[in-house]
């Protein structure tokens, strides 16, 4: 098992997206990479604690490569966007991968010279180890199937025909 941090904007369409993938065992919506030990929403939101919003993503690697996560993860974000996705828009809503095992590395390296030459220009996303992740509230965890009418910047249709992507 391997473990990744993803940071799309709002984490309830990132968690909600994630979760559907075979080989993802389990996801988590939590604060990362920020100055202050264990956070709030509302330290995250309005005081400038520093961290993203991001979603932990333990996965099976021999059901679903590092690679293949994050060739998803480029459709649901707006690889070009600084501190914005969507109508979501602060520090807090920048990208972000994170990692915590340097075996991952290369993979995500390659990942991101392949979305740059795609299209054309250098990505803004972050890359870099994680520093820390504090898990969000239990109201954030899998917000979007406990509130189907929930916001999200990813597109519906992403969010419900996953089969399409197999």
């Amino acid at each position: 098992m391997k473990e990744i941090y993803l940071a799309g904007g709002c984490f309830w369409g990132v968690q909600k997206f994630f979760d559907q993938f075979d080989g993802v065992l389990s996801t988590q919506t939590g604060y990362a990479n920020g100055r202050t030990e264990n956070p709030s929403y509302e330290d995250v939101r309005y005081r400038s604690s520093g961290h993203t919003e991001a979603v932990k993503i333990v996965y099976d690697e021999n059901a679903i490569s590092t690679k293949q996560l994050l060739r998803y993860f480029f459709m649901i974000i707006d690889p070009l966007s600084v501190n914005k996705q969507g109508e979501d828009a602060g520090e807090n809503y920048r990208t972000g991968v994170y990692f915590t095992d340097k075996s991952l590395l290369h993979d995500i390296e390659e990942a991101f010279e392949e979305e740059e030459a795609k299209i054309a220009q250098k990505i803004a996303v972050e890359l870099l180890p994680l520093s820390n992740f504090y898990s969000a509230e239990e109201y954030h965890q899998k917000y979007l199937d406990k509130n189907p009418t929930g916001y999200c910047h990813i597109p519906y249709d992403l969010l419900h025909l996953i089969n399409s992507f197999q």
